[in-house]
């Protein structure tokens, strides 16, 4: 084996090995938090859904392009193949959309008591449910190519010219044309959200600016021997900066995987190098792996629960007094 091979193969396994505990931690935290609670706030439904999707996109990812690398891409059939990119498409699409929601709502979340705002999100509260079913079903709908043009490793290299190596599988499209409305379909499901989560965020960091010019305003009113009362929701803040995190490195890390899609779309195929690829692969899988890190250490109740089963468990450990 190429030891640049043994490299990209060892670079996807430590992706594996972040993201899936990560992605893991957070939906352990949720369910021990549905169980004691017996329900769970919007917000934290929406993490948790963004958590599974996010585990899907590693395992399916990460871990397929580790075992190519490594040589074992062979084990997947064209049924197998088919599979792997669908799951892996409608996953990643997900993943997008559902941060979108979630910048969504914690820009309604933040909004005052008696507005407009505030009642759509009552609306929004009430029907998250068929919320998750519609994005399912709009993103289950966009991956169908998948299913209709992907086939194990093939070695007929005239297939390469309307065609996408993903390591353990190949994407062929029937023609040009074909491929680069697929391609710009794909570019445009991400832009869209990213674009409206981008706003989402404006209007979250606008909220806080103004937030923080109250906080100083009552302070020096207070110092001044004036009465006043402090600023509630600081559960709401700290969940706003987490999403405006999440947001931001949703933005650069697609934003840099859309450009190199791009790039692969319109350059000659004599022309692309196969960092390119790599690059591309590796920066669509960075979100699902950087994401749970951000939330675990934004989410108190995911570190409340987390360090609870920890403590739980070194309990059950320790060996009875004789």
């Amino acid at each position: 084996m190429q030891s640049q091979e043994f490299i990209r193969g060892m670079l996807y396994l430590s992706l594996t090995v972040v993201g899936v505990p990560g992605n893991v931690a957070i939906i352990v935290a949720f369910l021990l938090l549905l169980y004691q609670e017996n329900c769970l706030l919007p917000a934290d439904a929406i993490i948790l859904h963004l958590a599974c999707v996010n585990l899907l996109v590693v395992g399916v990812r990460c871990l397929l392009e580790t075992l190519a690398s490594l040589h074992l891409s062979s084990i997947f059939s064209d049924l197998g193949c088919k599979a792997v990119i669908f799951v892996y498409r409608t996953s990643r699409s997900l993943s997008i959309w559902l941060t979108f929601v979630l910048s969504a709502y914690q820009c309604l979340n933040i909004a005052p008591p008696g507005s407009r705002w505030a009642s759509v999100r009552t609306v929004v509260t009430h029907y998250l449910g068929l919320v998750f079913l519609f994005l399912w079903l709009i993103n289950t709908c966009m991956s169908t190519a998948a299913i209709l043009f992907s086939f194990g490793t093939q070695n007929d290299s005239s297939l390469l010219n309307h065609g996408i190596n993903v390591q353990f599988c190949y994407v062929h499209f029937p023609s040009k044309l074909s491929k680069q409305a697929n391609g710009a379909a794909q570019v445009g499901r991400d832009v869209v959200p990213m674009a409206l989560m981008t706003l989402a965020s404006l209007i979250i960091l606008v909220f806080l600016y103004k937030h923080s010019q109250q906080v100083k305003g009552l302070r020096s009113t207070s110092r001044g021997g004036g009465g006043g009362s402090g600023v509630s929701g600081g559960a709401e803040l700290r969940a706003a900066k987490a999403v405006v995190a999440l947001v931001t490195l949703y933005v650069v890390v697609y934003g840099i995987d859309n450009g190199l899609w791009v790039y692969t779309l319109t350059v000659r195929k004599t022309m692309r190098s196969p960092l390119i690829s790599d690059l591309r692969i590796f920066f669509s899988s960075l979100y699902a792996v950087l994401s749970p890190v951000v939330i675990i250490a934004s989410n108190r109740k995911v570190n409340g629960r987390l360090r609870c089963r920890m403590q739980l468990t070194r309990t059950q450990e320790k060996p009875m007094p004789g």
